[in-house]
């Protein structure tokens, strides 16, 4: 008996062995190593949705990791609430050969709440913590996970990351015709690898041999260039409230029904002391001023993610008393603030992130992941940031900016696009002077004034420690050797939306002095050195996200007695990138001003472009480490 089963356990185990043989690193086609930190060899997800309040999600994923860089491509975990539940969840460790070396079950993951100090949140994310003892191994991960909410239907990424190759990847999606499937596709090409096939009630995409692509500088955000597919559904359950999702106008109204409601009421107390701040100002503009910086002074943000919490606010009247509220709490608090008195404004659903991201105008589903208010006065539309407690009025930076937004009015929803930094207002402006000594030795002050997406990169700045300020300018001036900052001051002027440093500095040698002479870089306050990386072959289209204006006056002395022997000429470039232009004025003989203007355009370019913008920023940076010479006679 004892050799019979040890032969039926023999022999039940040997056709798992030879098919994970197959996933041997040495079967791996040698195009697929190339630029790969990991290779998925099969991934398969099908998606069940019965109904319109069951979603099923069963997941196969195999991932080769070649080194440690590809870790995060493991992508092994799952989330779990009280509207969705794991049913099961496992995974299996291969060595390079394909033999199994360690299996974990769903109780050997790990298990983190979601809640942060900022966030209250009922999510759990249940993940894979391995630690390899040499690579490249191999990953076998299964999970199948249900839920109730079928208002997001994930996304179908082939290729998930930079760096990262794919043997084989199939989606399946499988739907109940009564509840409107619909799916769009992004970024597809004519030669794409994914082929795709439809039946009744079904829809399936596969991919295979997937070359990996680095990451190349300047490259848009994934999702603007790399094939994705999105779903949806006409009828969706969202924790258990059901929503509409035809059309942006009947989405907007659900939204407005079902979320924001009966979700504005004030205490009789505050809206008599609102009334109060405003007084008798009758001015819109002014009013919504107010009440902002009323908002501010009263609220803190906290992410709150409970349930329909995830999505409906809070209701004004908690905030009131409580003090704090995320996004979606704070921005409908300021909405019923204004209303009690006599402004109108709007829920405004958005993707807040760095890089731009919009609404897909012509899919609607839920989307976003972030809310702010828009106000409409005197026919313009101004975007209110309501989480945060330092922001000027209106002014909305790089979170927000540029972007198709949903706005939620009573009568429905509406696609509008929110405000625009160009060029000219996302502007730097330094005047300044500076002295050099016989010795070479430096000494010299700058007013910057900043503006628009650049008041963003420099306000914060503000709330530093005075070491950190000085490690930011240490950084910022980098060229300069043996810096010693001597006075940092700020004044941050909201109204205008201008940040202004006032900045005085020494450091000694920065000319080289010798027999006479002094010889140093002219630009001492503004060098743009950063030169894009140069390609050999360039795969990928690049994106210059937001254009920004400097302009520089900087009087430039030396001691009585040395005069110009040697200097830059005057110079000017325009391309379709931008333009730069460098002026040298001679105040005295041992005074020049030196003037410098450069502008970066935004645009979106194609690959073939890339050499020659490289080259317009390498002159740039070539021209801004020009040197002078002056001459003692």
């Amino acid at each position: 008996m004892k050799f019979l089963k040890a032969l039926l356990l023999v022999l039940s185990t040997t056709p798992l062995i030879a098919q994970n043989q197959i996933f041997s690193v040495a079967t791996i086609p040698p195009n697929l190593l190339e630029n790969a930190n990991a290779v998925i060899r099969q991934k398969s997800r099908v998606i069940t949705i019965s109904d319109v309040k069951l979603m099923l999600i069963t997941t196969k994923r195999v991932v080769t990791v070649l080194n440690e860089q590809g870790l995060k491509d493991l992508n092994a975990a799952e989330y779990y609430s009280n509207s969705s539940k794991i049913k099961s969840m496992d995974a299996t460790i291969l060595n390079k050969d394909g033999q199994e070396i360690k299996k974990i079950k769903r109780r050997d993951f790990k298990e983190n709440s979601v809640s942060e100090s900022a966030l209250i949140s009922d999510n759990k994310l249940v993940y894979l913590d391995y630690t390899p003892v040499i690579y490249p191994f191999t990953m076998i991960y299964e999970s199948e996970v249900e839920t109730t909410n079928t208002a997001f239907i994930p996304s179908w990424y082939p290729l998930e990351s930079t760096n990262l190759s794919v043997e084989s990847t199939m989606l399946k999606i499988n739907y109940a015709k009564n509840l409107g499937f619909k799916f769009k596709e992004l970024n597809f090409e004519p030669d794409s690898k994914i082929q795709k096939s439809i039946s009744d009630g079904s829809l399936t995409y596969t991919g295979t041999q997937i070359p990996a692509f680095k990451y190349e500088a300047y490259s848009p955000a994934f999702q603007n260039f790399v094939p994705y597919v999105m779903f949806g559904l006409t009828t969706f359950n969202l924790e258990g409230v059901q929503g509409i999702a035809s059309d942006w106008k009947s989405f907007g109204s659900w939204m407005y029904e079902s979320l924001l409601k009966n979700t504005d009421e004030l205490p009789l107390e505050t809206q008599n002391k609102i009334k109060q701040v405003v007084g008798t100002e009758k001015d819109p503009l002014k009013i919504a001023k107010m009440v902002y910086q009323f908002v501010q002074d009263k609220t803190r943000y906290v992410s709150i993610q409970l349930g329909i919490g995830g999505w409906k606010p809070m209701l004004a009247k908690d905030v009131d008393r409580l003090g704090y509220g995320d996004c979606k709490a704070l921005t409908n608090y300021t909405r019923a603030l204004l209303q009690s008195v006599g402004v109108p404004s709007y829920y405004t659903v958005i993707y807040g992130d760095s890089d731009i991201r919009n609404l897909q105008q012509d899919f609607v589903s839920m989307q976003g992941n972030h809310v702010i208010l828009s106000v409409p006065i005197n026919d313009k539309m101004v975007w209110l940031e309501c989480t945060s407690q330092t922001n000027p009025f209106g002014f909305q930076g790089d979170f927000t900016d540029n972007r198709y937004a949903l706005v939620v009015k009573p009568e429905g929803g509406e696609i509008m696009k929110t405000q625009e930094y160009t060029p000219d207002q996302n502007t730097q402006i330094s005047k300044g002077s500076y002295t050099i000594d016989a010795l070479g030795n430096f000494k010299g002050s700058v007013e910057i004034t900043s503006k628009g997406t650049q008041y963003d990169n420099k306000v914060s700045n503000e709330t530093k420690s005075q070491d950190d300020r000085i490690v930011f300018y240490k950084n910022y001036f980098t060229h300069i050797n043996n810096i010693k900052l001597t006075t940092i001051g700020f004044k941050n002027d909201k109204e205008l939306v201008e940040f202004q440093e006032n900045l005085s500095f020494e450091a000694a040698a920065y000319a080289t002095a010798t027999k006479g002479q002094l010889l140093f870089p002219v630009n001492a306050f503004n060098q743009s050195s950063n030169v894009p990386q140069r390609y050999r072959t360039r795969n990928n289209p690049f994106e210059i996200e937001r254009g920004f204006y400097d302009h520089d006056e900087i009087l430039v002395s030396v001691p009585e007695g040395f005069s110009v022997e040697a200097q830059p000429e005057n110079f000017e470039l325009k391309e379709k990138y931008g333009s730069y232009k460098i002026e040298f004025i001679t105040v005295k003989k041992n005074q020049i001003l030196y003037k410098r203007t450069y502008q970066l355009n935004p645009g979106y370019f194609e690959k073939q472009e890339y050499e020659a913008f490289r080259k317009f920023r390498e002159t740039i940076a070539r021209m801004d480490n020009a040197k002078i010479i002056f001459t003692q006679k």
